[in-house]
Parts: structure tokens; sequence; C-alpha cells
């Protein structure tokens, strides 16, 4: 009998597909790695199983680091498994090549990358048998059941196919041809200095490194705000002067009405107001919210960021969990915001669920839910129901099955996204918006009052949830009232100095928000939804990529502030520099992701894409071919500091050093030193001082930043050459501080044998020598503690004298086993200290006893009988 195998993405939903499946189509048995009944196989994937070989040098190894083996462009595009996931690969392979397996389902996730991970398996695997599609948005038994009485052809999921492995192989050509031309550029004078570029995690750093920019240009502007407190018979009300003739000044963003820049106009205000009454007038307007949009991935990972401070990753990881081991939510990875168009009667039984659920993690949400359903408020609106807007993946809603034992996080992302749908279907909020004007001559001050009439969806979120007032602090803004013709006495008015200030650093929420709108800024909800098709990235891998500016160390996330490292702003200058800032391009690499939505759709072509990616790529390797060829030979004008070695009146150049001009002298200083390039005036205050900083954005050997002052020290080859001092920690100085107290006692332990200058000194945590401390950086020092073994002071002396100490019999190793060894001291070797164990007991081999012969074995009975008969 014939059998389809259905290939889920992950253990979990292969599980699922057995559970639910197995209603309609027959019990499944479990085996080791899959479900199988007489009709159906069931395994799945653990996520990318394949991916694409690097490339390979002529002889068959590893691909140099150089551009002469650049660019790198296959014709077609070799694959293999991923380490770690071959038995995964091996076990479908057999599966797919089973003489009854007829026909392939495709279970992956619904998206680009769930159709990337089938494509690539079924391509590696060489398999041909026909293949179709199961197509699922949700987790529930009903989703799953219909979409597999739904099934897709192949041809139907062609184009979702192709820009699936359009935007891999641009990833791969881009990114490897892009990281080596411009690690080959960075490491043209030695050393190997990786240098990191993406087609998307580039523009996405561009954006940062602006900002930073930005920051770093700035220079604050003092300006000044003078606000009054106004009495009426209801009481007092605040008031802040402003220039009723204000008109916007596009060159200066900073100018604002209230804004007076002019100390002595603001004191002249403030005179000319003090104590007299004003006359009040008053505008009063209603006006309405609607409920915000369903959540997106992006839009989620932005408001979840904002009240919990969760990762982008972080809400990714949650809602998968919400989605996978709970069905609670529909699939999260969307970038979509509405429901399609015959999704109502769905809708309206998914509220019907959770005005039913009696459960903690709905909180209060059933008895809205139930008024939404008595109230029949679920109606078509474009607002929540527009399948035009609805591409693999519907908004992110809850399923209406009931979760149990969800932890704080869950419960938390989950109260999000429940509370987001019931809302939406509730009327609009509506508030009275009152303009105060409260005249005193020819000054004016407003006062602006908010106050909600009617809650509409704002009644789901509490009355602490009404529409945030003009300055963005959140909550209703109510003012006494006023009579008519009632005048008002001012009170008190204040001059406030205030400053200008740098546009605020990027957090995840506002990053993701630039992402998804290619940079762009862009307030309105309903707006950036329609921009959202030319952002960086795709929901489902904004976060991945905002991770990997952290992992390359181009970026840091300190609190929910992102940094740009030197590093960081380095590749973006180079980028610039070389005249290949397209790489950088938040704009060009939002025009490619809307081209690869075009491509799901059918709208462009596979070949076209890749034309244009190929081409790019070619550019931007021969762009920084040259630009490396032109750097090693240009002649650099020399550089106005003497050297400090030989004391030539100036320093030659070239791209990647400063050196000295006299033949006899071999005085030079890199450029950039641990992946962090000098500037001008630091080079010029190094080299002048032997010491600048401290400074930040290094990167050690092992590719772990770190912060430091750089100095000059002396050395035999070049006269000089750099290293680095290190702030000391809260432990190095209390030893400074008890090698001067202990100087002062002259208490010294004994001579130092390592520089031969200083003194050893005890400290409470170690015997050290002065010169380490006070002096050019000694390596004499014994720790007092080692191996949970407090080091006496009679056996310190041993050791700095004598050249070890006795055989200490308690020391524990990090397993918490005892052992013994003295502590040796190499006073001029490369480490001061060495273990020196005492021999190992020979053991004593065990006496050989002759083995005894094992007794005969009996005879059989039919034996026996044979043996009789003859």
């Amino acid at each position: 009998m014939s059998k389809s195998l259905i290939i889920a993405e992950k253990p979990s939903v292969a599980t699922d597909l057995a559970r639910v499946l197995g209603t309609s189509l027959g019990k499944f048995k479990k085996e080791k790695d899959f479900f199988e009944n007489d009709g159906y196989i069931i395994s799945s994937a653990v996520g990318h199983l394949v991916e694409q070989k690097l490339p390979l040098g002529p002889n068959g190894k590893a691909l140099p680091w150089k551009f002469e083996c650049l660019p790198v462009m296959p014709e077609e595009f070799d694959l293999q498994p991923i380490d770690g996931n071959k038995a995964r690969y091996n076990l479908l392979k057999r599966l797919m090549k089973r003489k009854d397996v007829d026909q392939i389902i495709n279970a992956c996730d619904a998206g680009r990358e769930g159709e990337l991970i089938f494509f690539y398996i079924i391509k590696l695997s060489g398999i041909t048998k026909p293949t179709k599609r199961l197509w699922f948005q949700s987790m529930t038994n009903q989703a799953i059941l219909d979409a597999f009485a739904n099934l897709r052809s192949s041809e139907q999921m062609q184009p979702l196919a192709d820009a699936a492995v359009c935007r891999s192989e641009s990833d791969w050509l881009v990114g490897i041809n892009s990281t080596r031309a411009m690690t080959a550029f960075n490491s043209k004078y030695g050393g190997f200095n990786k240098t990191p570029v993406g087609r998307v995690q580039t523009p996405t750093l561009a954006l940062l490194a602006e900002r930073e920019q930005q920051i770093a240009d700035f220079t604050s502007r003092p300006y000044f705000e003078i606000h009054g407190d106004f009495s009426v018979s209801a009481g007092n009300y605040p008031g802040r002067w402003f220039d009723e003739n204000f008109k916007k000044n596009p060159d200066d963003a900073h100018q604002r009405s209230e804004r007076i820049w002019d100390k002595e106009q603001a004191d002249t205000i403030v005179s000319r107001c003090s104590g007299k009454d004003a006359i009040v007038t008053e505008k009063k307007k209603p006006t309405k919210q609607a409920p915000p949009l369903l959540y997106d991935l992006t839009s989620l990972q932005r408001e979840a960021n904002g009240r919990f401070g969760f990762s982008a990753k972080r809400t990714l990881q949650i809602a998968q969990a919400l989605y996978e081991r709970h069905k609670a939510l529909t699939y999260p990875r969307t970038d979509a915001r509405f429901l399609p168009d015959d999704y109502i009667p769905k809708t309206v039984e998914t509220l019907t669920k959770i005005a039913a659920a009696d459960n903690s993690a709905f909180t209060d949400l059933p008895g809205f839910a139930e008024h939404v359903v008595s109230q029949q408020w679920v109606k078509p609106s474009k607002r929540i129901f527009n399948g035009a807007k609805v591409s693999d993946h519907f908004a992110i809603i809850p399923t209406g099955q009931v979760p149990k034992n969800l932890n704080e996080f869950e419960q938390k992302l989950f109260d999000m996204v429940s509370r987001r749908f019931v809302a939406v279907f509730y009327p609009t909020a509506e508030f009275q918006i009152t303009t105060r004007i409260s005249r005193i001559g020819e000054d004016a001050f407003k006062s602006d009052g908010k106050v909600l009439t009617v809650p509409g969806w704002l009644e789901v979120y509490g009355k602490n949830a009404a529409a945030s007032d003009s300055e963005g602090k959140g909550g209703d803004k109510n003012i006494v009232p006023v009579q008519d013709g009632e005048s008002a006495k001012a009170d008190a008015i204040e001059l406030k100095e205030k400053e200008t200030k740098p546009p605020a650093r990027y957090n995840e929420a506002t990053l993701l928000s630039a992402m998804e709108t290619a940079g762009k800024r862009v307030e309105d909800e309903e707006l950036r939804d329609a921009m959202s098709e030319r952002g960086l990235g795709t929901p489902a891998t904004r976060a991945s990529i905002i991770e990997g500016l952290i992992m390359d160390k181009y970026i840091s996330r300190e609190g929910r502030e992102i940094f740009v490292s030197n590093r960081g702003v380095r590749v973006i200058d180079q980028l610039r520099e070389m005249q290949i800032d397209i790489l950088a391009s938040p704009e060009m690499t939002g025009e490619w992701e809307h081209k690869l939505k075009l491509m799901e759709q059918g709208q462009l072509a596979r070949p076209d894409f890749m034309a244009e990616i190929r081409s790019l790529t070619a550019n931007v390797v021969n762009t920084a071919k040259a630009y490396a060829e032109e750097e090693l030979n240009r002649e650099y004008p020399p550089f106005p500091v003497p050297c400090p070695v030989c004391g030539s009146a100036e320093l030659g150049q070239d791209a990647g050093r400063y050196k000295c001009i006299e033949p006899e002298c071999n005085f030079n200083l890199s450029k950039v030193v641990a992946s962090r390039a000098l500037s001008e005036d630091e080079a010029k205050l190094l080299l002048t001082t032997k010491h600048v900083g401290p400074l930040t954005g290094f990167l050690s050997r092992f590719k772990k930043p770190f912060d430091a002052a750089i100095v000059l020290n002396e050395d035999k080859k070049n006269g000089l050459k750099a290293g680095f001092v290190f702030e000391k920690s809260e432990a190095e100085e209390a030893e400074e501080v008890s090698i001067k107290e202990a100087m002062e006692k002259g208490d010294s332990l004994c001579p130092c044998p390592v520089c031969e200058k200083g003194d050893i000194y005890e400290t409470p945590t170690s015997y050290v020598c002065s010169e380490r401390v006070l002096g050019d950086g000694c390596k004499g020092r014994l720790s007092k503690e080692m191996c949970k073994v407090e080091i006496p002071r009679e056996q310190a002396l041993k050791f700095f004298t004598e050249g070890e100490t006795d055989l200490i019999e308690t020391f524990i190793s990090k397993k918490g086993r005892p052992f013994s060894a003295k502590l040796g001291c190499n006073a001029k070797g490369r480490r001061i200290l060495s273990w020196q164990f005492p021999p190992r007991k020979k053991k004593v081999p065990a006496k050989k006893v002759a083995a005894k012969k094992a007794p005969a074995k009996k005879k059989s009975a039919k034996k026996k009988a044979a043996k009789t008969s003859e």
C-alpha cells in the first residue's frame, strides 16, 4: 500500500500532527523518530537541516581570505547537512526513499523559512517524488484538519520557494563576498581582522551608526520656558507661555513656540506678567481615538520591549512557545496586522470561547469578550478584516484555547495579545479637548486639558490606559473649570532654564520601528504598516539580525539602549570611503525585501532578482579591491610629530602605520590597535606623551571587547612599542593602599627576585612587589590563597628567596579532590608561578592467579544414550 510522508519543521509539531490527524486517518504508531499508520508517515526536521557549503579553493582546501579568490559566485550552490543535524537529515532521506512512499507533504512552518527548510532537504537528497503543502497558520485541531483537507500543490508554492531560495542565495553572495573583501582590506598589513558584512545587518548597523554620529556631533543650546500658576474660583491650573506668531523653521528642528532663546527677553516677560490678572478664553472640541491595530510580530516585539524590556529575540521565543507548546496563539512570525475577510465566524467563535473561559490566564477578559459577542460588535471592517493585507499569515491573535501553567513572561505576552484582540472590536474612545489661553497684555499662556468622556476600547485596558497627552506623559489631563468672563490671577510666574537634547539612542523598540520602515521616521501606525513592505529584513529575522550585530561586537545592549562600538562605526565609515555604501543603504535593502515579497506573489521572476544581486556583489568586490590597491600605492603626507625614539622632526606614514623616516631608526606604530583605529589626534597625543586614554572599543584576540589606555613601552627591536594599561580594579587599588602602608612601616618580606628593583610586601590578599603597583608593572606576585590553602608568610619567603615552598599537602582541586604540590618561583620566566608535583608512587602489580579450569560439561542425555547404544 502506498503512503505519504509528512515532514514538519519540529518534533513537537510532528507529535501534534500525529495526534490530530490520527482521529481521521487512523491511529499512528510511535516509532523512534516518526509516527506511522497504514497510509501515512509523520516525521520532522529540527529547524534547518541543510546549509550552503562554504567556498573551497582550487586545491580543495578552505578558500583563502584574499582578494585574488574573489568574487565567489557559483552558478549552482552546493548544499551539505548542518553539523549536528546530519543524523536527522539521513533519517528523513531514508523515509523519503522508502519504496512505499509515493508522495511527500511539506508541513514546515507556513512561511518563507519553512519553505526553504523543506526545499533544501528535497534538493540535497535528490528525491523527485511529488510534493504537496500542508499550510496551517494555527496549531488548533480544527486549523490542522482544515489545512489537511486543502493541501496545496507544488505549483502553487513555487513563487514562495523562489523567494526563499533567492533570499538565501543573496545573503550568501553578498555576505560571503563582502565579508571576505572587507576582511582582506582590513588585514592587508598583516594579521587577520575579520569584518562581517551582510545584506541586511550592515544597513541596520548604518542606522545605528548614523544616530551615534548625530549624538556625537550634537551641541546643546540653552533656552528658556516660562511657566505660570493661575488661580480662579474653582482652584489653580498651570499654563506655559508661547509665541502666538510662531512659524516652524525647517532648518532648525529645535525651534518651538514655547522656547525663548534670549534670557533678557525671558526676564522681561516674567517681570511684566508677575502678579497680573489674565483674560481667559477657551476652545473645546471633541476628538476620537480608534483602537490600535492587531499585532504583527514587529509591533508585538516593539511594545513588549517598551512595556517589559523584553528583547526582540526573547519576545519571539515566548510567542513561539505560546503557539507551539500551549496552542494559545496563532502563528507569530507574521508581518500582517489584519485577519482574512472570511474570518468573522471564526472570530466570534474565539471570542465566545474566551467569554466562557474560567481561567486565570484570561484574567478579566471573559467579561469584555462576552460584551463584544452580546453586542454583536464583530462586523466587517477593513481595519480588522482585510484579506488584501494578509500574505502568508494573518495577525497574531488568541486561538481561544485555554492555556494552563503559563510562566510570568508567557502570561504577560498572552495578556497583551488577548487584550488587543478583544479591544479591537470595542467602539472608539472619545475625549473632550480643552485649549485655554490666559492672556496678560501681549503675552499668552496655554493650558491643555484632555478629559475622557466615552471610554470605548480603553475600558478593556482600564482607566489608566487613556491616550497620552501632547507631551507623551500619558494619562488624562483635567484642568479646573473657569466661569464665563472670569479672570485668572498669575500667582506665580517662573522662569525655567533648559537645554536642547541630542536624539535618543535607539532601543530595541525604536530600532524595530526603524527597520520596519527602512529607516524613515514614521509615527503613524497605519502609514508605518503600509511602509513595512520595504523594511529591513522580515518580522521573523529582525531579532536575529540584532543579536548577530551584538555577537559581531558591532553594537552592545546596555540597559534598554543600544550603543555602537568604534568597530561598528569604522565599518560604516570604510564603506562610505570606498564608495560601496550601497551595502549600508537601508532604503536599497528595503527595496530588495519588497521585491522578494513581489516574487512570493508571482509578480517578479527569480532570475531578474538574482542578476541584480550578482551585479552588486561583483561591484562591491571590485571596488574594494581597487581601493585596497590604491591605499597600498598611495603617497601619504608626512605626519607632523617628532619620532619619540630618535627625535626626527616628523614621521612618515602609509595606510597602516606611522613610521620613522630615518633609515637607522626602526620605530613604527600601527594605526589600528586591537581592531580599533586610532584617530589622528589620539595618535599625536600617544606619540608626544607616550600615553593616551583610557579608550573604548578594543577587541582581544578572542574577540572580546575591552577598554584600556595605550602607552609606549621600551622595546629592543623598535625602540618603543604600544602596550595597554588597564584601569585598576577595587582589589588592585586596595592592594596599592596596603603596600603604601607597609612601606611606611618598613615591613618588607624580601627583595624582589623578578625585577630586582622593588621589595616584596604582604597585603591582605597577596605577597606582591612594590614595583608592580607603584612602578613599571613587575610580575612579582603570589596570591595569599591558592586552591583553598592560605599560604603562610614563611612559605612565601621561601618561594621568593629559595625558589620553591615546602611540599603543601592540603590543596583542593576544582573538582574537590585533595592534592600535594610545591609552589615554584620562576623569577626570569614568562610566568612566575609553577606547580611542582611529587613523583607518583609506582603501583605494585597484582600477583597473577592461575585461572581455574572450567569443569567439563556434562554430556546430554541423548549423547549418553547414543554412546551406550554403540
